[in-house]
């Protein structure tokens, strides 16, 4: 098995650390893993985005151009990354913002409401976790003990408090993720 993702968006909006968790969570399992972060000099507000595979086998080079998953938190990764999704992919997509939906019809393509769900449960930086789980039901690349073990691993430990609703997070957006196209 190897999964190569894209996780794209704004940043600030846990691009990054979406990443790291789950390139930790790979590690955690013993798998191979490659984390590679892109972002801008403007940061907050500014793109981002981060490159994650997770394999069995040895990963012969990070840079990759066609990726398995496309995770797409915003219409200018949109833009930039749906053309990068293998034929037969998944594209995942947070609607809030996004006003061009995806047109490939080659790509399995789902939404998660992940902000209007963070924003009702009062705790708008559970957000990145919400799509984790929505990413995490459709591709269980990692068995939920090592997600804790990530978010043990990528939380400093003054945040190690919020790691119980980072997970409950993580469930909610399991039960979010809706299809809109399957091929």
């Amino acid at each position: 098995m190897t999964e190569e993702i894209i996780i794209a968006g704004f940043g600030g909006q846990g691009v990054l650390s979406m990443g790291k968790i789950l390139a930790y969570s790979g590690v955690m399992q013993d798998k191979e893993v490659s984390w590679m972060p892109s972002y801008g000099p403007e940061m907050r507000g500014g793109t981002a985005n981060v490159s994650v595979i997770i394999s069995d086998e040895r990963i012969s080079s990070p840079i990759i151009n066609e990726f398995d998953t496309a995770i797409i938190l915003n219409q200018q990764s949109l833009d930039k990354f749906e053309h990068t999704v293998k034929p037969g992919g998944v594209l995942i997509y947070d609607p809030n913002g996004i006003t061009h939906e995806p047109t490939r019809k080659d790509i399995n393509i789902y939404k998660i409401a992940a902000t209007a769900k963070a924003q009702e449960m009062g705790i708008s930086k559970v957000f990145n976790m919400v799509v984790l789980g929505g990413f995490l039901k459709l591709k269980p690349i990692v068995a939920p003990e090592f997600i804790h073990k990530g978010l043990e691993k990528s939380l400093p430990a003054r945040h190690h408090n919020l790691i119980p609703q980072n997970e409950e997070a993580i469930e909610i957006g399991k039960g979010l993720i809706e299809t809109v196209q399957t091929v």
